[in-house]
């Protein structure tokens, strides 16, 4: 059997823009406010040097998505994302169909820059709308409007073949009516793409504080399960049926670029605190950047690139972060190609058991994949399969 855990399938390369204007209350991601002006000319020396040394590592790619996540990219200038994917183009070949996704904010000033990001080369955005109710959109730290949001939703339509737009649900006093009808609403704005995530409270957050002492509420499991199923029976019947655990598409409208972590291909994962799986000579190794962007800055500068984690994975990890991105698709996972990367099989002893259960089926074509009932308890059947 095979050892070789490379794929040779999509590409895609992410690039980290870390700033933002505000830190949201529930927010852990990797993102940063200052209150100087950014030298974004010197960031793109540094994005260029650090794609330089990725492409040296892994040439004669083909990228097949590109996406700009943050942070808040649309607090970019038109003319640095232009100049970021001038630099990808340099070191690799683009694909003709290449799918070139931008998160942005949907404030009316942001939302005059998405003409120059579509001239840059942006031909998807995705929009951080987070609900459609002002004094939700308030306690999620949000700093637009709901009309705002869907003024920003409408120049998105006009200018790009593609976007997206994200809300959040399971929020303080959410009642399975009331996201309903905001649901409905999305799916009216949303075209063709909807990413809802559950509210969840991170460590180290002020949301994690606020709970702690009291002063926040979310619904309990029970609530946020009858949320999720309106979710999930709501977008099916307007054509939006779920593709991932939390993003609803119509069918070939799907995020390439998110489907290439999922499906467990190769990514480059470029800018301060970005991840990527690159595959060098027969191996899949895990990269992780200086999260801190002063701090990434200066080891560019000094180093070429940002790197602090770039491990060669196991066999064994290989395969069981196959299994835990693969299982959250609806499409589910080959249970052959598990094998290959493990060197084993899945336990059919315990796949028979969570049949029985009723959280997974096997499709006509073979694939191993988590049933409706089974996704709310999906890290319980990954954990179970991966043992």
């Amino acid at each position: 059997m095979s050892t070789d855990v490379t794929d040779g399938g999509a590409f895609g390369v992410y690039i980290h823009w870390p700033f933002c204007l505000s830190k949201c209350p529930y927010c852990d991601f990797n993102s940063h406010v200052r209150h100087a002006a950014i030298d974004e000319t010197r960031y793109v020396r540094a994005f260029a040097a650090e794609l330089a040394a990725t492409a040296e590592r892994v040439p004669e790619r083909t990228v097949s998505t590109i996406f700009f996540g943050g942070g808040t990219p649309s607090l970019m200038q038109p003319s640095t994302v232009a100049a970021i994917l001038d630099e990808v183009a340099r070191h690799w070949t683009v694909s003709p169909d290449v799918e070139i996704t931008l998160e942005a904010n949907p404030t009316s000033v942001e939302a005059t820059r998405f003409r120059g990001y579509r001239l840059a080369g942006v031909n998807r955005v995705s929009l951080g709308v987070q609900a459609l109710d002002d004094s939700a959109l308030k306690q999620l730290g949000r700093l637009h409007t709901a009309r705002e949001a869907l003024e920003a939703v409408g120049i998105a339509r006009k200018i790009f073949e593609r976007y997206s737009f994200d809300l959040i649900y399971a929020r303080p006093g959410h009642a399975p009516q009331d996201w309903a009808a905001e649901l409905k609403r999305a799916i009216d704005e949303a075209a063709e793409h909807l990413s809802l995530y559950q509210l969840t409270i991170e460590p180290e957050t002020p949301f994690f504080a606020l709970q702690a002492a009291r002063k926040l509420v979310v619904p309990d499991d029970d609530r946020a399960r009858d949320l999720y199923d309106v979710t999930r029976e709501i977008c099916a019947a307007r054509g939006l049926p779920a593709y991932e655990i939390s993003n609803h598409a119509r069918p070939g409208a799907e995020c390439r670029h998110n489907l290439v972590y999922w499906r467990g291909h190769e990514y480059a994962g470029i800018g301060p605190g970005a991840h990527g799986r690159l595959g060098v000579d027969g191996r899949r190794f895990a990269t992780a950047t200086e999260k801190r962007p002063e701090a990434w800055l200066a080891r560019v500068e000094s180093a070429g690139h940002g790197l602090v984690t770039d491990e060669p994975l196991t066999r064994e990890e290989c395969a069981d972060e196959f299994l835990l991105m693969g299982l959250r698709l609806a499409e589910g996972i080959d249970p052959e190609r598990y094998a290959t990367l493990a060197g084993r099989p899945l336990d059919a002893g315990r796949i028979a058991t969570l049949h029985a259960e009723g959280a997974v089926e096997t499709t006509s074509e073979g694939r191993l994949r988590v049933t409706l009932s089974g996704f709310p308890v999906l890290d319980a059947v990954v954990a179970d399969l991966a043992a």
